[in-house]
């Protein structure tokens, strides 16, 4: 009788591989990753500074094995930044040469308008990727203006770019698009409706466990148990900057360089500079945080 093949759940594959990278993820993280490949759809993932947004598409990328192309956005970005601008020394240098040539005004401008002479900028690179469908990463998209979203919906509705010397220009492979966003500012209807949406919070006390425990060499199970409730309670202050995970995994690996193995005033007081990011904060905590947080540790 012929053994029966188990079936494995593709949730529980992905958040699987997601933690092989060291990416500690739960149910939601996956299935929003699942669905944007099976769907082809943009994820517009939201959520604070510092938990683990651009980490997604950095480990996707190595999960999928493909190429991570980056978008930095800025105030003030425009088109020739994330799509394409002419290579114009290279076009100047063709006309040169071609100056004496047999070739006609209408030849040369097909010419130094083609692909050949153009930079390709992240969106363009993106959708000319030959091999492999690559994860094209948007990140902090609120930084840039109301116009660059304008910019950005041909793509994410269509996977195709229009370049008007030239024509249209499809995706050879659709890439996996993943946006970040903290929140600085309200994002268009428009651009919301083409993805996919995942909202990351800062991590309860389990996970973010797990997570300092998988990310930083050398720390015991009790002092990253420390650490995590430490920085949980932090959150709870009304504090300006909130740490995220990033400090706590700062904090913690500073500590084992420093070759501390547990908590108490001198040690938090010594290292707030790690977790805590400004000047405010910092009077605030040594007066009311450490002393009341370590009581209960």
């Amino acid at each position: 009788m012929q053994e029966r093949q188990s079936v494995v759940d593709p949730i529980d594959d992905i958040i699987g591989k997601l933690e092989s990278e060291d990416y500690i993820a739960d149910s939601n993280i996956a299935t929003t990753l699942y669905m944007a490949q099976i769907l082809e759809r943009p994820i517009l993932i939201e959520g604070k500074a510092g938990v683990g947004k651009t980490e997604i598409a950095n480990v996707m990328s190595r999960i999928l094995d493909t190429k991570l192309i980056r978008l930095q956005c800025y105030d003030g970005l425009d088109v020739n930044t994330i799509l394409y601008e002419w290579n114009y020394p290279k076009q100047l240098l063709r006309i040169k040469l071609g100056e004496n040539s047999d070739q006609g005004l209408y030849e040369r401008e097909q010419e130094i308008f083609s692909e050949a002479f153009l930079l390709k900028r992240p969106l363009l690179e993106a959708l000319t990727q030959s091999n492999k469908a690559p994860v094209l990463l948007i990140d902090e998209v609120d930084r840039a203006d109301e116009e660059f979203e304008a910019y950005l919906l041909e793509t994410l509705s269509e996977f195709q770019i229009t370049i008007p010397e030239i024509g249209t220009i499809s995706a050879i492979h659709k890439p996996l698009v993943i946006l970040t966003s903290n929140r600085t500012r309200e994002l268009s209807d428009a651009l919301r409706r083409r993805c996919l949406y995942l909202w990351i919070d800062y991590p309860d006390y389990e996970k973010e466990l797990r997570i300092i425990r998988s990310k930083v060499e050398g720390v015991d199970y009790d002092f990253a148990s420390q650490i995590s409730y430490f920085i949980q309670k932090v959150r709870e202050m009304d504090l300006e900057k909130t740490p995220g995970i990033s400090e706590t995994l700062d904090w913690a690996s500073a500590m084992i360089l420093l070759q501390f193995n547990s908590l108490d005033y001198n040690v938090v007081e010594k290292t707030l500079g790690v977790f805590i990011k400004d000047a405010d904060d910092i009077q605030k905590f040594r007066t009311e945080g450490i002393k009341a947080i370590l009581s209960d540790i």
